[in-house]
């Protein structure tokens, strides 16, 4: 998983990140909350963990604004406000899970994972004849298990998850490498290896949208 989180207490939000990478996740990690919807642009997560009292932005209103673009990706609040006035506000809002300050890390990575698994209630996806499983990192063409290189499964689970919709070249590109050096021409030869494995026309490509599937 991809994980979000918005955090403008320096320590508090270099902790979570090293814990959850920690735990297995890729994590980014902004301070600055006017960054958050840029990045959304070009970013795909998993998960998004959200501060309120924050500067130059009030959490409230950045998930109102987040939710304005973005119907689907999860939003963890965590906060120290505890009064069930902040609490429904935020659902009101459009957050799906709300964490008061003090916390333990541990109950933040049960709650990120069962957010996970409420955004994907069907682990096994299928589209045609391809048929994808989440949890076990495994595609089948027909009854026959297709191997894949790590990248090859992050590219093809993103355009998976996001079925239906062209994914940019540069939403793959931060979603699989992050901050690693590398260009579009990478993507492309990930794609172009991902269609011989793949039945002919799974993947569609747009000219300045990106690629999709389904």
């Amino acid at each position: 998983m991809k994980i979000l989180i918005v955090e403008d207490d320096k320590l508090l939000g270099e902790s979570l990140k090293e814990f959850l990478e920690s735990e297995g996740f890729t994590t980014d990690w902004v301070w600055d909350p006017r960054e958050v919807l840029d990045l959304l642009e070009v970013s795909a997560y998993d998960v998004i963990v959200l501060d309120l009292m924050m500067p130059h932005i009030r959490g409230e209103d950045l998930i109102k604004r987040i939710r304005e673009r973005n119907k689907e990706t999860p939003i963890l609040v965590l906060t120290a406000k505890h009064r069930i006035e902040d609490k429904r506000t935020c659902f009101e809002l459009g957050a799906d899970d709300y964490l008061t300050k003090p916390f333990e890390m541990e109950e933040l990575v049960l709650r990120i994972k069962a957010l996970y698994r409420r955004r994907n209630p069907y682990d096994v996806i299928v589209i045609g004849n391809v048929e994808v499983c989440l949890s076990k990192e495994e595609v089948k063409v027909g009854n026959k298990v297709v191997p894949l290189s790590r990248k090859d499964w992050l590219i093809l689970k993103l355009l998976v998850e996001n079925r239906g919709s062209y994914v940019s070249q540069e939403k793959i590109l931060n979603y699989v490498w992050g901050d690693e050096p590398v260009g579009e021409d990478v993507v492309r030869a990930h794609i172009k290896n991902l269609r011989k494995l793949l039945p002919e026309g799974f993947i569609q490509t747009m000219k300045g949208r990106g690629y999709r599937v389904g």
